[in-house]
């Protein structure tokens, strides 16, 4: 049997999700990682996308965050999104909402450091827009 460690993942609104983890994948700003049990210690940013727990008993879960933090020690890797949903009940309608919002916000901006970073994050919704199934 694989080791485990605690995972947890925290939304402003609840906790989605507190377990024994074989390997949680996780958005990181930087690109992808897995965090496994015996991981070195680290805190990275999030960007938007898809966080996949499989848990110590073989199931897999799925969930949509939008940015956060991910504190990562040996023996556990705590979450805090700033926004977070189960993947089965994300209403595609929000990410949606996201994206018209950005681009609002993009036409408005005139400085190229505020340029880049709302450019930046379209890309990033845009790429979980083409991730997410359907409901």
């Amino acid at each position: 049997m694989a080791d485990t460690f605690k995972f947890e993942l925290v939304s402003p609104e609840r906790l989605l999700v507190s377990a024994e983890a074989v390997a949680v994948v996780l958005p990181g700003s930087e690109g992808e990682m897995t965090v496994m049990a015996k991981h070195a210690p680290l805190m990275s940013t999030l960007r938007p996308g898809v966080i996949t727990v499989e848990l110590a008993d073989g199931q897999k879960q799925s969930f949509i965050v939008f940015g956060g933090f991910a504190d990562i020690l040996p023996d556990g890797c705590t979450v805090l999104a700033e926004a977070g949903y189960e993947q089965t009940a994300f209403d595609r309608a929000e990410l949606t909402r996201r994206i018209d919002a950005a681009r609002a916000e993009r036409e408005k901006v005139t400085g190229d450091d505020q340029a880049f970073k709302l450019d930046e994050y379209l890309s990033q919704l845009t790429t979980l827009q083409g991730t997410v199934p359907p409901a």
